[in-house]
C-alpha cells in the first residue's frame, strides 16, 4: 500500500479540489476523507468566499454544517489540529498557523511534538482513543510512541528467575547450608565446606520480553514506514527476527498476556502490558480505510497558554507569603491566598419582600492568563501578560486581521484595575500589560500596543503586543528554564 505523506497548515483555507490534489484522492474517496475528519473536530467548513480566504483565524461563527453529499467547491475546509493525524494510507502533518513561510517545516514539527507531548504528559490531551473508547476509534498511532518511548526509559520487560548455587557469589542461604550441607566442628566452631547461595538472574528466553521485541520491532518498522521515525525523533529499533505469528494466534497471545496481568504487580509492567494487549487487539483487527489515528491537539492555544505561563514565571497560583515584593505583605492580605484569590467575584443582589435586598456571590469572576513580579535592581514591575495564539496583521498600509477581540482588550484593562490596591500596597513601580503572540521570526518583535482611551485616562497601562519567536520559546520550555523578561523591552 502507497503511504501519502504530506504536509498542511492549521487554520489554512483548502478547496475540496485542493484536497484531491495534496493526497491524490478520487471524487468519492475525498468524500469519506472529509466526512470522517468532520467527524473528529480535526476539519471545519466554511463558505468558500473572498473574505474567508483572507482571514487567518477560524471564528466559530462561520462555521456551516455541510451537506457532504453535494459534491461541489462552494465551501473551503479548515484543519483545527496541529500534530499528525493518519487516515488509511494518508498521513497529515498539520504545522500551527504562524509558520508562514515553510511549506515543510520538518525541524520545527519536531519541536513542535516534544512541545505537545510535555504538555500532554500533564493535561492527557494525548490518548489510546479518539474520544471515548465505546464510540471512537483506537488510536494506535498513540500506542506505538508509548510503547517505544517506554523502552527507551525502561528498557525491554524481563521476568527474573532466582536459582541457588554452591559457593556462588550470591546472598548465602544460611538455612539451607546448615540444613542439608557438611559440617566440620574444630574447636566447637562450625565449618561448612559448602555454602548455599542465591542468585537471581534474567530469563533471556521468557515469553513476554521476545513478545515485547518483537511488537517494537514491528512499531518501529511501522513508524519508518509511514515516514514518521524522523519526525518524532525516534531511533529505529531491531531487536528481533520473529514475526507475531511466531507467537500463536491472537487469542492464545492474549491469553498468555491477560495470565500475566493478573500476577504482575509491578505499576510500568501493568501499564507496558495493557499497552501490548491493546496493540495486538486493534493492530490485527481491520478499521477498514478510515481508521484514524491521532497525535496532537485541536486546542494548540492551551499549549502556547502553558508554555508562556512556564518561561515567564506565572505567580498566579502563588501563595502572597512567598511572592518578592519590595514590602513585607501588607496587613489584610493572607499569606496563604494567592494573586488570583484577590480579584473579585461579581455580587448579585435580590430584592426581598418589603424592600430588603439580599447578596449571592457568582462562583467564578476574570482569570487572567499569567502574572509574575519581575524584579530588576531594585525595580520591580507588576506585569500582567495574556498568551495569545494569534497571528495578528497589524502593518502600516495592510488591513488590521487576525487581531484580539475587544473583550480581550477591556479584560486586560480590568485585570489591572482588579490589582491596583495590592499594587499600591505593596509600593509596586511600575505595571505593565501585555499581549504574547507566537511568530516563526528569531527574534522578539515589538509589535506595538493597543489602547481603549477612556480606559487609558483612568490611569491604566495600554496592553503591549510582543511577537515572540517560538524555536526559542519552546526550547525554554524543554529545558524547563526561564526567560529574560527584561528582553520584552516592556
Amino acid at each position: 500500500m502507497e503511504i501519502i505523506s504530506e504536509y498542511v497548515r492549521e487554520q489554512n483555507r483548502y478547496s475540496k479540489s485542493d484536497l484531491k490534489q495534496i493526497f491524490h484522492f478520487s471524487t468519492d474517496e475525498v468524500e469519506g476523507f472529509i466526512k470522517n475528519l468532520k467527524a473528529f473536530g480535526i476539519l471545519k467548513a466554511v463558505k468558500n468566499n473572498s473574505e474567508q480566504r483572507e482571514l487567518s483565524d477560524l471564528i466559530n461563527e462561520d462555521i456551516e454544517i455541510v451537506d457532504m453529499e453535494n459534491g461541489n467547491d462552494n465551501y473551503l475546509y479548515v484543519f483545527t489540529y496541529v500534530g499528525v493525524i493518519t487516515i488509511g494510507s494518508r498521513i497529515i502533518k498539520c504545522y500551527p498557523k504562524y509558520l508562514l513561510s515553510e511549506n515543510a517545516p520538518i525541524d520545527e514539527m519536531k519541536q513542535i511534538l516534544k512541545v505537545i507531548s510535555r504538555y500532554g504528559s500533564k493535561e492527557q490531551i494525548i490518548n489510546l482513543y479518539n474520544g471515548d473508547e465505546e464510540n471512537s476509534s483506537f488510536n494506535i498511532l498513540a500506542v506505538i510512541l508509548f510503547l517505544l518511548n517506554d523502552f527507551y526509559e525502561y528498557g525491554i520487560y524481563k521476568n527474573s528467575e532466582d536459582i541457588v548455587e554452591i559457593n556462588g557469589e550470591g546472598e548465602i542461604l544460611w538455612d539451607k547450608t546448615i540444613s542439608e550441607s557438611f559440617t566440620l566442628v574444630s574447636n566447637n566452631r562450625p565449618y561448612y565446606m559448602e555454602l548455599y547461595t542465591s542468585k537471581t538472574v534474567d530469563d533471556e528466553f521468557d515469553f513476554f520480553k521476545r513478545l515485547h521485541e518483537c511488537i517494537l520491532t514491528e512499531c518501529s518498522q511501522q513508524l519508518e514506514t509511514s515516514d514518521l521515525i524522523d519526525l518524532f525523533d525516534i531511533e529505529a529499533v531491531n531487536l528481533s527476527e520473529e514475526v507475531l505469528d511466531d507467537f500463536g494466534d491472537t487469542d492464545y497471545i492474549l491469553y498468555r498476556l491477560h495470565s500475566e496481568l493478573n500476577i504482575q504487580f509491578n505499576t510500568r509492567k501493568q501499564a507496558l502490558l495493557k499497552s501490548l494487549y491493546a496493540y495486538i487487539v486493534h493492530s490485527r483487527t481491520s478499521e477498514g480505510d478510515y481508521g484514524i489515528s491521532m497525535y496532537g491537539t485541536n486546542s494548540f492555544n492551551l499549549v502556547w497558554e502553558d508554555v508562556c505561563s512556564e518561561v515567564f514565571n506565572n505567580k498566579l497560583q502563588t501563595n502572597l507569603g512567598q511572592l518578592d515584593l519590595p514590602v513585607t505583605l501588607a496587613d489584610g492580605y493572607n499569606a496563604s491566598d494567592k494573586l488570583i484569590d484577590i480579584i473579585e467575584k461579581p455580587i448579585w443582589i435580590g430584592n426581598k419582600m418589603g424592600g430588603e435586598t439580599f447578596d449571592k456571590p457568582a462562583k467564578e469572576t476574570l482569570i487572567p492568563d499569567l502574572i509574575t513580579i519581575w524584579r530588576q535592581d531594585d525595580s520591580y514591575q507588576f506585569i500582567i501578560f495574556d498568551a495569545k495564539y494569534y497571528t495578528i496583521q497589524l502593518e502600516e498600509g495592510k488591513q488590521l486581521l487576525g487581531q484580539p477581540g475587544v473583550g480581550d482588550v477591556t479584560k486586560q484593562y480590568l485585570y489591572q484595575l482588579a490589582y491596583k490596591d495590592f499594587i499600591s500596597d505593596h509600593h509596586i513601580n511600575e505595571v505593565r500589560n501585555c499581549f504574547l503572540m507566537p511568530t516563526e521570526q528569531q527574534s522578539i518583535i515589538v509589535k506595538g500596543y493597543v489602547s481603549i482611551e477612556m480606559l487609558h485616562a483612568l490611569g491604566l497601562q495600554n496592553i503591549q503586543i510582543r511577537q515572540l519567536p517560538a524555536e526559542l520559546v519552546y526550547s525554554h520550555y524543554l529545558a524547563n528554564e526561564k526567560m529574560d523578561i527584561g528582553l520584552l523591552q516592556l
